[in-house]
């Protein structure tokens, strides 16, 4: 009888999944090394062009967290929301679209802020933004669309004018955009 409980287990969402393991595994490195791998290997911020390592940490600030509730409060998202995009979408969609949000985020942090930037905020502001397009019919706005847009993305926009935290705004504002634009080229595609 235990010998068959492995098998009722499913890997059902390789792309989050995978994902999510790789963030706690970075999380524990992070704990281990005294915050080092942090600051060194999963933060983007603002250097020189020359530092060669400035161009990875344009993906891999997308894996540290700064600490197990901020982990926590960002896969609690992914997780639920992520399998069904994945379902939906394709796992190797679901990853472009993943490494998109993190590059174009990335950039834009390192051009415009100062301070450093990291975690998975900003991919699952995309996946909530992507969410609701998921029954979207040909040719109507679905309603769910327009209300997470202004729930989520006004909510962003006050709290980067009002808020003095350490929560990048502009992380979950721009996920929610790259959402946006990918849930309408999607659907867009499809209608063609």
């Amino acid at each position: 009888m235990l010998k068959d409980i492995p098998k009722k287990f499913q890997y059902n969402s390789p792309v989050i999944l995978t994902y999510t393991l790789i963030c706690g595994a970075v999380l524990l490195l992070n704990y281990l090394t005294g915050g080092w791998t942090n600051i060194h290997l999963f933060s983007v911020y603002k250097t020189s062009f020359l530092d060669l390592m400035q161009y990875p940490r344009l993906i891999s600030y997308i894996f540290g967290h700064a600490n197990y509730q901020h982990f926590l409060s960002n896969f609690m998202v992914i997780l639920l929301v992520g399998p069904m995009l994945e379902e939906k979408y394709g796992g190797k969609a679901l990853m472009e679209m993943m490494g998109i949000t993190a590059i174009v985020t990335g950039i834009v942090h390192v051009l415009f802020f100062s301070g450093g930037l990291l975690g998975a905020s900003g991919i699952a502001f995309m996946l909530i933004l992507l969410s609701s397009f998921v029954n979207i019919q040909k040719g109507k706005i679905p309603i769910t669309v327009i209300l997470v847009a202004i729930i989520y993305l006004s909510g962003e926009i006050i709290n980067g004018l009002t808020a003095n935290d350490n929560v990048s705004q502009m992380g979950h504002i721009i996920g929610g955009l790259c959402g946006t634009v990918f849930g309408w080229a999607i659907t867009k595609g499809k209608d063609a």
